[in-house]
């Protein structure tokens, strides 16, 4: 009953990496400079590992047997309301990677006029709440700890970058 929006997650990650991708390369033929971080991999290893860590712990532990809660479900659909603001603020700089566009103004519109980061609180909550719509509570309490242990390395590479000392 719940793989479709198991499915969906997939989907919508999958599709932000090709738009992610689409925009890296429009970026870079703009002119814009790539920042290599070495901890890139680690938000690979957290999605993935989210993504398996709820299917282990829903469908092959639970067998799928899921109780729906509206609360949760509206919770979810507000936070893909929202990412979807983030992305569409940032427009072409948005990415899941540094990538700096020399002589750009950083962008200060949409949820940006009021967070300096808000898609990394979105994503927060998401690793909450999407693992608690899939009652898989470890899921839902070492993901959004995880994140934060690694966006204590990317928001000052981030900022680094963004403040032209890359």
């Amino acid at each position: 009953m719940w793989w479709w929006l198991y499915l969906f997650i997939i989907a919508q990650r999958l599709l932000e990496l090709a738009i992610a991708k689409y925009n890296e390369k429009w970026m870079i033929e703009q002119g814009a400079v790539k920042v290599e971080c070495s901890h890139y991999f680690l938000f690979i290893i957290l999605h993935s590992g989210f993504l398996f860590f709820i299917f282990i712990e829903s469908f092959l532990l639970k067998n799928g047997a899921l109780l729906l809660s509206p609360f949760l479900l509206a919770a979810f659909i507000i936070l893909q309301l929202l990412r979807v603001w983030c992305i569409t603020s940032l427009g072409r700089k948005w990415n899941t990677k540094i990538i700096v566009l020399p002589n750009s103004p950083l962008v200060a519109k949409g949820p940006y006029r009021y967070i300096k980061h808000p898609n990394y609180l979105i994503v927060f909550f998401e690793l909450l709440i999407i693992p608690l719509l899939f009652q898989a509570y470890v899921t839902a309490l070492l993901f959004p700890v995880l994140h934060f242990l690694v966006l204590k390395i990317r928001i000052p590479a981030e900022e680094l970058a963004l403040s032209g000392k890359f």
